[in-house]
């Protein structure tokens, strides 16, 4: 591939016949370069693409433009072009955030990440159009960070404990909670009441799915114990599973039920039953650092 080289700028310059003035036509570059910067807006987005999509060193951007471009780039040059797209970007991000906090529903999750040679986790906050990526650390500050304090829709989440303080209505994910199910099933392989509860586990899902969009929570949903059906609920859970679903947050021993975070999507239309792969961060991993995608 033979590089592209710009060699010389020519500019005209025109005299007024009446103010005798000199007058030089200015450089519209608006569309090609951002700012007083030697590299052009197509550069720039490609070393960002190969950075943050591609999660290549910048060491190896570096090699990769001079071999395929020959375009020799030091290492501060192209770390000043990503900090410049950055910088360029905080509005767009700032908005995103807007709109997912302005959301009815907000899908959330995390992942361990590891940046820089330090651990950390990365979050998504998304909606069918937005996502919202933030790195840190892995505790309930980070999701009140992200939502805000004005948020009142509902969180659609996994059964991790950083969002149990959240005070408004809560969809735990079923894809989490019937993937922990097969683990346990995997694990226990012969226990012929945990296989049986699961079964019944699923028939429940089964039974909210029809449910939807046709009828409100109906406490038959739940407990046997409680009156309803004697469909299983969590704490009909068998003890040789206990040790899994609790660090699944299930609350097979504790004194709450958590029912009403697994139907909210049974009464409203709005919200799924799940996180959908685009925001669910074990599919589809989100990059360190405040990232917005819209």
């Amino acid at each position: 591939m033979t590089p592209l080289r710009v060699v010389e700028h020519r500019f005209l310059a025109r005299t007024c016949p009446l103010c005798r003035k000199r007058w030089v036509a200015t450089a519209a570059l608006g569309d090609l370069a951002v700012g007083k910067q030697r590299l052009g807006v197509g550069l720039v987005s490609l070393i960002a693409t190969l950075r943050e999509t591609g999660r290549l060193p910048i060491r190896t951007i570096q090699w990769w433009l001079d071999t395929v471009y020959q375009l020799h780039l030091s290492v501060g040059g192209i770390t000043a072009a990503l900090h410049q797209t950055a910088w360029q970007a905080q509005g767009a991000v700032a908005v995103v955030r807007e709109r997912i906090r302005g959301s009815p529903v907000v899908n959330a999750d995390e992942t361990g990440w590891r940046e820089d040679g330090h651990n950390g986790y990365a979050w998504t906050f998304s909606t069918p159009t937005e996502r919202y990526f933030v790195h840190g650390r892995r505790d309930k500050g980070m999701v009140d960070a992200a939502l805000g304090a004005e948020f009142s829709g509902v969180v659609v989440s996994d059964f991790y404990a950083a969002y149990h303080h959240y005070p408004g209505e809560h969809q735990r994910c079923w894809a989490h909670l019937l993937g922990d199910i097969h683990d346990l099933k995997q694990q226990h392989p012969k226990d012929k009441s945990l296989w049986h509860w699961a079964v019944q586990v699923q028939r429940v899902y089964t039974k909210a799915i029809r449910l939807r969009r046709t009828t409100v929570i109906a406490p038959a949903i739940g407990c046997g114990r409680e009156g309803g059906s004697s469909d299983p609920c969590w704490r009909c859970v068998p003890p040789s599973a206990g040790t899994r679903t609790q660090r699944s947050g299930c609350c097979a021993s504790g004194p709450h039920c958590g029912l009403s975070e697994l139907f909210v999507f049974v009464s409203d239309p709005r919200v799924p039953s799940d996180n959908p792969p685009e925001a669910d961060c074990r599919t589809q991993p989100a990059p360190p650092g405040d990232r917005a995608e819209d």
